[in-house]
C-alpha cells in the first residue's frame, strides 16, 4: 500500500484505514448492498435502475419485473412500453428502459446469455460505468477490481481525510491505494452504511460516530462549523447563483408620472 497525504492528522493513512476497518465492521457486521438479487443479472438490472433512485424503491419493482422478464433473452426482446410501466416509478425510465434492453441484448448476443465477469467487459454494456461494474463483480461474483464509489462514499472519503478527488473516479483511486485489496469489496458497504446512519450529508451525527476520532472532519462538526473541504464544495454553488442573479437584465424602473402630473396642474 501507498500512503496518501490527509487532510488534518499527522498519523498515519495506513494506520487510520485498518482501525477505521475494524471499528466499522464492528458496527455494522450485516454490511451488504441492500439490492435485492438472485444472481448477477438481476444485480445488474437492479443497480442500473438504482441510479436516482432509493434501494428500497428499485426492491419494490424488480419482484415484479424479474418475474416478466427473468433472463437477458426476455429482456431484450421487451416491449417499451411494458418495461417503462414496470419501472416507472424509478424515475428516468425512458433512459433506463433504453439501458435495460441494450444490456440485456449484448449479454445475450455477446456473451451467450451470461454476465461478463471482467471490468473491461462490463463497460461495454449499455448503461453500465465503472460503478456498477464494481457492484456487480463486487457483490456479484466476489472480485474486487475496483472499489464502489456513490455519493455516500464519495462524501464519507472526503471526511475522513481518505482523499481529495472531486470526482468519483480520483476518489477511487486514492482509496485503492491505501485500502487493503481484501477490503475493498466489503469497505464501500461499511461506508455507505455508516453514510446512512450516522454520516448523514447535512447533519452528521458526530456524537454518536464509532470512528469519530479517526476523522479529520468531526472537530469542525463538533464546534458548529464545516470543513475546509467541504466548505469550498458548498461554496460554489452560492457563487454560481449570485452570478447567475448579477448577470440578469435589471429590468427597467418605471417612471412615475405622479410628479408630472402634479406639475401640469
Amino acid at each position: 500500500m501507498c500512503a496518501i497525504s490527509t487532510l488534518a492528522t499527522n498519523e498515519s493513512t495506513e494506520t487510520r484505514v485498518l482501525e477505521l476497518i475494524e471499528r466499522l465492521k464492528a458496527a455494522y457486521p450485516g454490511a451488504a448492498t441492500a439490492l435485492r438479487h438472485e444472481n448477477p443479472f438481476q444485480l445488474l438490472i437492479a443497480t442500473i435502475l438504482s441510479a436516482q433512485c432509493t434501494d428500497e424503491r428499485v426492491n419494490k419493482v424488480t419482484p415484479a419485473l424479474f418475474a416478466r422478464f427473468p433472463d437477458p433473452a426476455s429482456m431484450k426482446d421487451a416491449e417499451v412500453p411494458e418495461l417503462e410501466e414496470l419501472i416507472r416509478t424509478t424515475g428516468f425510465y425512458h433512459n433506463k428502459t433504453k439501458s435495460l434492453r441494450g444490456a440485456s441484448r449484448r449479454i445475450a448476443e455477446a456473451f451467450q446469455g451470461n454476465v461478463p465477469s471482467t471490468m473491461e467487459e462490463l463497460l461495454t454494456l449499455p448503461g453500465v460505468a465503472r460503478k456498477t461494474a464494481n457492484v456487480v463483480l463486487g457483490s456479484g461474483f466476489g472480485i474486487a477490481a475496483g472499489i464502489v464509489v456513490d455519493t455516500h462514499v464519495h462524501r464519507l472519503a472526503r471526511r475522513l481525510g481518505l482523499t481529495l478527488g472531486r470526482t468519483p473516479g480520483e476518489v477511487e483511486q486514492d482509496l485503492m491505494k491505501v485500502v487493503p485489496r481484501p477490503e475493498w469489496i466489503l469497505f464501500a458497504h461499511l461506508l455507505i452504511f455508516h453514510g446512512r446512519r450516522i454520516c448523514v450529508a447535512r447533519k452528521p451525527r458526530c456524537g454518536i460516530c464509532p470512528v469519530q476520532d479517526l476523522c479529520p472532519s468531526a472537530p469542525y462538526f463538533l464546534s458548529g462549523k464545516l470543513p475546509p473541504w467541504e466548505r469550498a464544495k458548498s461554496a460554489k454553488p452560492a457563487k454560481r447563483k449570485k452570478a447567475a442573479k448579477a448577470a440578469k437584465p435589471k429590468k427597467a424602473k418605471k417612471r412615475s408620472t405622479a410628479g408630472k402630473k402634479g406639475r401640469r396642474r
